[in-house]
């Protein structure tokens, strides 16, 4: 099954017999708490206008727990997240399709839980609510309550030890930004660096300028260009669990099964035990 949907395929589905239910999952990385600035509003966005039928998600406190020591996102509490769910009228015989502002990474950290949580049909839709060309609404539906029961996967998440050692014994990508995994800047968390072994894989370098996804063929050479390929064990972190739930996401659409660290760079950082490499080289 495709993990992303097109504006065009949406607008069908939308009006056929078993129309998916839709997400809304604005949510932006911003420093403007530190610059004395309101922080960005999902859901005053989402009241201002989105697709018909669409149920805003927050995503710092539906889809993450409170920041503490193992992330400034780190896995939300799954009853309370199998709750939002449902409440946002997901059943696991439903499809259920995910969108954000066009950023893509709010969505892909919906997508993310709801596929590693067990639910079978999960897309994102693909350059997020820009490419939308249909009619936008502002009341906010009520929908029926779903049936939804998070069962967690077995694979696909990684702690910080397992990121560890999938750095030595597979392929670990940092998502981040090219100058943090380096060490140059480091805006948010109190050590720059990455972890040993990593690789360097910006998320944004996964998607062309209107915010789409990269074809499949040119995703899947470019991962193949970093050692990551089917049959390879493959993880993904970032800050804290968000832009590189994007990455997973680019990953499935070139067919490469990837795990997340959920806890990224935010959990490792805060432990002054853990090692840090600094630099373009891995080690």
């Amino acid at each position: 099954m495709n993990a992303i949907i097109s504006a065009s395929e949406l607008a069908s589905e939308l009006t056929g017999e078993n129309p998916p239910v839709l997400l809304d999952v604005r949510w932006q990385l911003t420093l403007a708490k530190a610059a004395g600035e309101p922080p960005f509003d999902g859901r005053t966005a989402y009241e201002a206008g989105h697709i018909p039928g669409a149920v805003y998600i927050d995503l710092d406190r539906e889809l993450a727990g409170a920041p503490g020591a193992r992330g400034r996102h780190p896995l939300p509490d799954l009853a309370e997240f199998g709750a939002a769910m449902r409440r946002a009228g997901v059943s696991s015989g439903v499809p259920v399709v995910v969108y954000d502002g066009g950023q893509g990474w709010g969505a892909a950290r919906a997508w993310w839980l709801l596929r590693w949580t067990g639910h079978p049909d999960v897309r994102v839709l693909d350059g997020g609510l820009p490419v939308w060309e249909g009619p936008l609404e502002t009341s906010v539906p009520t929908p029926a309550e779903g049936d939804f029961e998070p069962a967690p996967g077995a694979t696909g998440l990684l702690d910080a030890d397992g990121a560890a050692a999938l750095a030595r014994s597979g392929v670990l990508l940092d998502a981040r930004a090219g100058e943090r995994y380096r060490g140059e800047v480091e805006p948010i968390d109190p050590v720059g660096g990455h972890i040993p072994g990593a690789l360097s894989a910006p998320t944004n370098e996964n998607v062309g300028p209107d915010g789409r996804f990269l074809p499949a063929e040119e995703l899947g050479a470019r991962f193949k260009a970093l050692g990551a390929s089917e049959g390879t064990e493959v993880g993904v972190y970032c800050g804290s669990g968000v832009s590189a739930a994007h990455e997973v996401l680019a990953l499935a659409v070139a067919g490469i099964p990837a795990a997340l660290y959920v806890g990224s760079w935010s959990e490792w950082s805060s432990d002054p035990s853990r090692p840090v490499a600094v630099g373009p080289d891995p080690q």
